[in-house]
């Protein structure tokens, strides 16, 4: 590369952004250049999703802020969140938007020209966004697209702006190693056409797969910055050494789970999304006392499906669910209360299963009081105990959900299944979107309650292999189907189907730091 790959296509120096007395950024510096990725590493709360949008020149409602924000010409910054839905309007097809800015790119031409002009700019913009052959997709609606493509969709409309600059926000959370692979292939294209791309991430296998220079953020500031090998190598602040060391502990003894009587059955599951569309086979599946299941596969493959059959939260499904041999009523409205405490489920979106407007501390409460026939003084003290144990201070458990970061909340929504006192416990990819010490904590709790010898069993969700390993046992779905199950060990060691082999390599490449 010539000298101009030296020049910042964005600078942020001395960058500090308050709301009331508390500092969100203090103090970060930030020079952004072409063809490189910088990825922005730390906890949730650290300050990297507002130090990305401050290269928009966006801020919190309300903030106070000061440093220099600085970009080279005025091609806009493109940005790339997290949940792509929000930013596609759900009532118009993929393609209207992209029509729209290609159509305004070629009023120059001729007016005969410009129809055609339009759509070879549009599915350019989709190919370069790593989405070939998308004519037929650009007919369709958002919600007709996987999460992947909707996030190749919004790159698409950036690269279609011309953007120089790329923020990706976590653009790998809840994905499964395949598809996180093909997201550093597809960022890495984009790099590589001479675009500079901000990666804000917890994910560390990620960035040590496709980042050039890393930034680690602990409360608004930076405390380690520098080339990628060289943090891996050899990093030097402590906070650095804890994201990289918080790998989990060794798997859970094998123990004679297997003799005893099922807790929960899946018997002949066949599960059905809209008019008949068969979403789920499941022939058969145990799970025992004190014993944990891992639930694994790519985006779309029915793991969510199975858990909310199991939750009485989808009905449309034939078969049986029995628990201690007692088949389940479909329905949660069907269900006893003795049923719904025995079965509890943790979501994904901690924030969207509270109320925003009520302190946690009650939320939390309110499950022993309904599902038990606690007394509200008694449930209050129980869930305050609770809370703590799980790692939450009576000053936090107080405070409603929005004043909690997602690592907190993810603890409260454990504290409001744990005082159902169930049987089973089914955790949906509860650690997606945290970063790797926050993660290692939740799983951590999670290990202890199945090993604490009163008998309660784990579900567990993930795309994540490496969370996997705290399972006694793990069940492999593609496309609906259970293709492969058995001891954890003997899975992730020796596995025997073709697409469970792919996700094992998949995952070591990425681990790896290698592209393929």
């Amino acid at each position: 590369m010539g000298p101009e790959a030296d020049v910042p296509l964005a600078e942020l120096r001395g960058l500090r952004v308050e709301i009331g007395d508390r500092a969100l950024v203090d103090g970060v510096d930030l020079r952004v250049l072409p063809g490189k990725v910088t990825a922005l590493v730390g906890a949730s709360g650290s300050g990297k999703t507002t130090t990305g949008l401050a290269l928009l020149g966006e801020y919190p409602s309300g903030a106070r802020v000061t440093g220099e924000v600085r970009r080279t010409g005025d091609d806009p910054v493109g940005y790339v969140p997290q949940h792509p839905a929000a930013v596609l309007n759900p009532s118009r097809r993929v393609g209207a938007l992209l029509y729209d800015i290609a159509r305004l790119q070629v009023r120059h031409l001729p007016r005969p020209e410009r129809r055609a002009a339009a759509r070879e700019r549009v599915l350019q913009a989709l190919a370069d966004a790593e989405l070939p052959d998308a004519e037929p997709l650009v007919r369709g609606y958002p919600h007709q697209l996987s999460g992947g493509q909707q996030q190749r969709v919004v790159l698409a409309q950036a690269l279609l702006l011309g953007a120089r600059v790329i923020v990706a926000d976590e653009p790998t959370t809840g994905q499964d190693a395949l598809t996180k692979n093909r997201i550093v292939d597809q960022l890495a294209a984009v790099a590589a056409r001479g675009i500079a791309v901000v990666l804000l991430s917890h994910d560390l296998d990620v960035v040590r797969a496709l980042a050039d220079e890393v930034l680690v953020l602990r409360a608004g500031r930076v405390v380690e910055s520098g080339p990628a090998e060289r943090l891996w190598a050899a990093p030097r602040h402590e906070w650095t050494r804890r994201l990289l060391d918080a790998r989990l502990a060794s798997p859970p003894d094998v123990t004679s789970q297997e003799r005893s009587q099922p807790t929960l059955e899946v018997r002949d599951l066949i599960a059905v999304h809209g008019r008949g569309t068969v979403v789920l086979r499941a022939p058969r599946l145990a799970l025992h006392p004190g014993e944990c299941l891992a639930v694994v596969g790519r985006s779309g493959s029915g793991k969510t499906t199975l858990a909310r059959c199991l939750a009485g939260l989808h009905r449309q499904y034939s078969g049986e669910i029995p628990l201690d041999g007692t088949p389940l009523p479909r329905s949660l409205r069907h269900r006893s209360r003795a049923q719904l405490a025995a079965v509890q489920y943790v979501f994904q979106d901690a924030r969207a299963a509270f109320d925003e407007h009520r302190p946690v501390l009650d939320q939390v409460a309110r499950t022993a009081v309904r599902l038990r026939g606690v007394g509200e003084r008694a449930a209050t003290d129980e869930a305050s105990a609770t809370l703590n144990r799980l790692g939450l201070s009576p000053d936090l458990a107080r405070r409603r959900p929005g004043e909690l970061s997602g690592g907190e909340l993810q603890r409260a929504a454990l504290a409001r299944a744990l005082l159902a006192r169930p049987r089973v416990l089914i955790c949906d990819e509860v650690t997606s979107g945290l970063d790797t010490v926050t993660r290692r904590g939740i799983l951590d709790v999670l290990a202890g309650l199945v090993r604490g010898g009163d008998g309660m069993s784990l579900v567990l969700v993930t795309h994540d292999l490496d969370t996997a390993r705290l399972a006694h046992r793990i069940a492999v779905l593609d496309a609906g189907e259970i293709v492969e199950q058995g001891l954890a060990q003997r899975v992730l060691a020796r596995p025997r189907h073709p697409f469970t082999v792919s996700l094992m390599e998949t995952a070591e490449r990425l681990e790896t730091g290698t592209r393929g």
